[in-house]
């Protein structure tokens, strides 16, 4: 048995999640005793820093609404081209053989490189 504790991802997660939140917090009293020289009530530095809040997450939820919104028009434009029915389907190419190339009007064996038909010339 190893004598030294090993901390999980998980837990070394939640400690900086902590000490982000901490700091947050040490951030916001420091605010607020900054503006409380200036002549400010609490009681209205208080709503600043809500109002501060409350915008941020707007803006968050604004800009997640559109990342949304874009990956859901991504999602049902790749469904709906899964789902198109090309009128390729069923549907093969089938190359001419070369005498029905020479039975058709207007044949000219130089473009078709028919080194084999009497009337093809060399340039």
């Amino acid at each position: 048995m190893n004598p030294t504790a090993r901390i999980s991802t998980a837990e070394r997660l939640g400690h900086r999640i902590g000490r982000g939140l901490r700091a947050y917090v040490r951030g916001e009293r420091r605010v607020l005793t900054w503006l409380a020289p200036k002549r400010m009530p609490v009681p209205a530095a208080t709503a600043l820093l809500w109002i501060v809040k409350l915008t941020a997450l707007g803006v968050l939820f604004y800009v997640a609404f559109w990342f949304a919104l874009v990956l859901l028009a991504a999602g049902v434009a790749g469904w709906a081209m899964a789902q198109q029915q090309s009128a390729e389907d069923g549907f093969e190419l089938q190359y001419p053989t070369i005498e029905e190339l020479r039975a058709t009007p207007g044949y000219d064996p130089n473009l078709y490189n028919d080194t084999s038909h009497e009337m093809y010339h060399d340039d």
